[in-house]
């Protein structure tokens, strides 16, 4: 393992020749491409870009880590390099932002004057001595609630509706935890997966009835129905992962590789194309490439 490298010598001059690289391609005689681009065309290649991040780091592959998160920063400076035209904001903005954060909420390592100085508008100084993890997580919901100069309608006004659906399920539902509404235990979320079941099943019986009648003239309602049900199971599920601990994104990530796997043996297995096997032959190799890989489960 190499020892620990201080960053500080190289990052401040190889940051500013990034900034001045982004500048360059948006600038006059740029990159034709670059200059096409807004942040509605930029959105898609951060979302792809986060998720390689997680690719890699699930992958404990560091060089490729150290590749994605270069490409997570070029969105940033894309962002800030289009921004600082008309006048919204620089990089220098975003980084003078980002560091007087990090100090206002930190007052356990800046100390509280440092903390105040950077806007820390907390009344009552906040537990700073024998801090632990949960501590900092109270006091960082602290100082960012002092930090809205107005309080917010709704407690959940401060879960952005931009939020991935998953990611954003998991915030409202622990928000509304710390509010008091949630389930007692993990077995009444168990209840409600049932009821959710139950709810999807008659909309789907509801829309084959609409869907069989010519005089009902319902079938795009019942259709919508079903989308309704489907959200609440996909949204209870977020809750109960919740209450498990567990990372609903990263949870389904890595049953989505576990899919891949399997399938690619699938493929592997079969004498023919898949799509010409009969149904009981499909199951008999999703069978047999679950055994391959978990031969627990026979």
């Amino acid at each position: 393992m190499s020892p620990e490298r201080d960053p500080a010598p190289d990052s401040a001059a190889l940051f500013a020749e990034a900034v001045s690289i982004m500048a360059r391609l948006r600038g006059p005689n740029g990159c034709p491409w670059d200059h096409e681009q807004t942040f509605d065309t930029i959105r898609k290649h951060t979302l792809e870009e986060t998720y390689e991040v997680f690719d890699a780091i699930e992958r404990r592959n560091w060089n490729d880590l150290c590749e994605e998160l270069g490409d997570l920063l070029l969105q940033v400076l894309f962002y800030a390099q289009m921004a600082s035209v008309p006048g919204y904001f620089t990089i220098a903005d975003v980084i003078a932002g980002l560091n007087r954060k990090l100090i206002r909420r930190h007052p356990h390592v800046f100390g509280d004057q440092a903390s105040a100085a950077a806007g820390n508008a907390v009344n009552s100084p906040v537990e700073t001595a024998h801090i632990d993890a949960g501590q900092v997580l109270r006091n960082w919901d602290a100082i960012k609630q002092a930090e809205k100069r107005q309080q917010p309608s709704s407690a959940l006004d401060g879960i952005p509706r931009s939020l991935p659906s998953l990611l954003e399920a998991a915030k409202l539902g622990a928000r509304a935890h710390k509010s008091g509404f949630d389930w007692p235990d993990v077995e009444g979320i168990f209840v409600k997966l049932e009821e959710e079941t139950g709810e999807l099943r008659q909309a789907i019986r509801d829309h084959s009835s609409s869907a069989a009648d010519p005089e009902a003239h319902a079938t795009a309602a019942t259709q919508e129905a079903i989308v309704s049900e489907v959200g609440d199971l996909l949204f209870t599920m977020v809750n109960l992962a919740r209450r498990l601990k567990v990372e609903p994104e990263f949870a389904l990530r890595h049953t989505n590789a576990k899919f891949r796997r399997r399938f690619a043996a699938m493929e592997a297995a079969s004498p023919k194309p898949l799509e010409a096997m009969s149904a009981e032959q499909l199951e008999s190799l999703w069978n047999q490439a679950k055994l391959v890989e978990s031969p627990s489960l026979s």
